[in-house]
């Protein structure tokens, strides 16, 4: 097994302060009892696992992972799975905290979850990450399910993983469970559309020969920006999780996934110069897509950051204390629990669907989920003019203000 390349680190604020951080600001402007608004911070439940694995030399390995639920007052938990170096319960407490904003800021039935395991899965051969992913599955089976908790892909993990993730808890029942995760193949169960509604919308602006930047090639970013660059913008810079490229004369990205694919990264495409990623974040453009992981733009780069308008792709990307800075430069931030919303929104038809087994096309997908973000983004612009707040805050406010509605109305129990 071969080490992978060096991979550029920053220094990242915890997470987890940076979701308090956020959810402060918005409960400040909401008229919340002391008990309800501590209520409303805490996980409802968290599950740590120490979990071995057989290696294909013979070894086997010890790996760390969770499962959090954030909160179960609009219906069961909703969230990914990722495969990091950098998770731990921090990070997994905060990014299922936002999935309960972002599912009651589209109306979902469901509340926050996350969950992952501290591995670098590009390091593992198939055999092993097979492993790995069914075991992890056990572990956590005890938390999940198709009417408690459903799991997707995020960072590191994709539909084959979310294949054996339902296959193995379908082995534990006796039979098969497709609604028990989305985002898996449209071959068994899987939703028409899913990836591309995992990219950030824009389509409320002028896009027409916009410059773009998207920091992270995976699914959100690739995807992002294919769609950008289908708009007309010109995509002046990409990176993944070990570099950047940048060509002020444009790139076409499906030629960038395909390079990707024979090489591995994004490092080396033809006609570009390599930058890093944190270069990559302060190129000269018009919309920043920040689509890699939290914490990356901070008060150490905001006052560089070259971007009229940024279009957060990740969770988390912005630290509260950059937010103040490109708010005063009058930075047009599109929060993430608004911009990734459309991911959720299509797990959400795919369970649907799943329960029901009755599947929809590619474009009832789109003609469902078109009003739900219209919806969503018309009603944060009014309440932050209304309150005279940013975006983020205005989306915090109006999703914390229905979870807290919901459990003032189910009551305390007992």
């Amino acid at each position: 097994m071969k080490p992978g390349p060096t991979v550029q680190v920053p220094t990242r604020e915890d997470p987890w302060e940076m979701a308090l951080r956020q959810f402060n600001r918005a409960a400040d402007h909401l008229p919340l009892k002391r008990g309800i608004r501590e209520f409303l911070v805490y996980p409802h439940r968290e599950l740590t696992v120490n979990f071995p694995v057989h290696m294909d030399d013979g070894s086997v390995r010890v790996f760390t992972g969770y499962r959090v639920h954030h909160s179960t007052v609009l219906g069961p938990t909703k969230g990914g799975i990722r495969y990091s170096t950098h998770v731990n319960l921090n990070e997994v407490r905060a990014l299922a905290m936002w999935m309960s904003w972002k599912c009651a800021l589209m109306h979902l039935p469901y509340g926050g979850a996350k969950g992952g395991v501290a591995v670098e899965p590009k390091q593992l051969s198939r055999g092993e990450l097979e492993r790995l992913t069914r075991r992890f599955a056990t572990e956590i089976s005890v938390v999940v399910g198709p009417q408690s908790d459903i799991p997707a892909p995020d960072v590191g993990t994709n539909d084959q993983i979310m294949a054996w993730i339902m296959d193995t808890y379908s082995m534990h029942r006796g039979h098969s469970v497709p609604a028990v995760v989305t985002g898996k193949p449209v071959s068994i169960g899987g939703s028409a559309g899913r990836r591309e509604a995992t990219a950030a919308r824009t389509r409320k602006f002028a896009l027409e020969g916009a410059q773009v930047v998207v920091q992270g090639f995976g699914n959100v970013g690739s995807v992002a920006a294919y769609l950008l660059h289908d708009q007309g913008c010109r995509i002046v810079g990409l990176s993944d999780v070990y570099s950047g490229i940048f060509n002020p004369a444009g790139l076409d990205p499906r030629a960038v996934l395909e390079y990707v694919a024979q090489t591995g990264r994004v490092e080396g495409f033809p006609g570009t110069q390599t930058v890093t990623n944190t270069e990559l974040l302060e190129l000269p453009c018009d919309i920043l897509v920040p689509a890699a992981i939290e914490g990356q733009i901070t008060r150490a780069n905001a006052a560089q950051i070259k971007a009229k308008i940024i279009v957060e792709g990740a969770n988390g990307p912005t630290t509260p204390d950059a937010d103040d800075i490109l708010t005063d430069r009058g930075v047009f931030v599109v929060p993430d629990i608004l911009a990734n919303a459309g991911g959720v929104i299509v797990s959400y038809f795919e369970w649907v669907q799943d329960l029901s087994s009755l599947f929809w096309t590619e474009e009832e997908i789109n003609a469902r989920l078109e009003p739900i973000m219209v919806q969503a983004f018309k009603g944060v612009v009014r309440l932050a003019a209304e309150r005279e707040v940013d975006l983020r805050t205005s989306a915090l406010i109006y999703a914390v203000r229905r979870v807290a509605d919901a459990l003032l109305v189910r009551g305390i129990y007992p």
